[in-house]
């Protein structure tokens, strides 16, 4: 009996492994015909020069990398993301004991607005969502350089979390949302 316990298991392994795998797929729940987007360059409120355009900048590089959409021009987009830097504030968070306690790490934050806005059936799929993009820096002698170095990863962090929110809105069609309310 105990000769069969091992060949069993592994049967049993294989049997599992092999059924999970087959069910399971990811396919990207956007529909076809919503996968191109355009993002205008987002409006600055903020004091740090460039960071709208470098925030719009790198959630257009952040679709293209993730793959389910395509870049669009405004007029063929059927997605559009317009977005607002409302705020962008430093402060420190490290201290050197060596330099007369000096500050030599700076915490970045950023408050955004951000609209999703379906530009084929024109409705607003998101309205004016508030996030919040977080990033870290040290500064040598150049604190200017080293904030707008920051601005990138400032935008790296809020291109990954409005990507992610797109992709996970819920995407049923305008009839099929209609049908449901119909049937409600």
């Amino acid at each position: 009996m105990t000769r069969f316990l091992p060949a069993s298991l592994l049967l049993l392994c294989a049997f599992v492994h092999s059924g999970c795998s087959s069910s399971y797929a990811w396919r990207p729940t956007v529909p076809a015909e919503m996968r191109t987007v355009a993002v205008p360059t987002f409006r600055s409120d903020a004091d740090l020069p460039g960071v709208g355009a470098a925030m719009s900048r790198q959630l257009l590089r952040e679709f293209q990398r993730e793959g389910t959409f395509s870049v669009a021009s405004a007029g063929e987009s059927a997605l559009e993301i317009q977005g607002v830097v409302k705020r962008v504030k430093s402060g420190s968070v490290a201290y050197s004991r060596r330099s007369g306690h000096r500050v030599n790490a700076y915490d970045m934050t950023a408050d955004v607005e951000v609209s999703v806005v379906d530009r084929r059936g024109g409705r607003v799929l998101v309205d004016n969502r508030m996030y919040k993009a977080k990033a870290t820096f040290t500064a040598g002698q150049d604190i200017d350089t080293a904030e707008r170095d920051a601005c990138g990863r400032l935008a790296d962090d809020l291109a990954r979390q409005v990507v992610d929110d797109v992709l996970g809105l819920e995407w049923g069609s305008a009839e099929q949302t209609e049908r449901e309310g119909r049937a409600k």
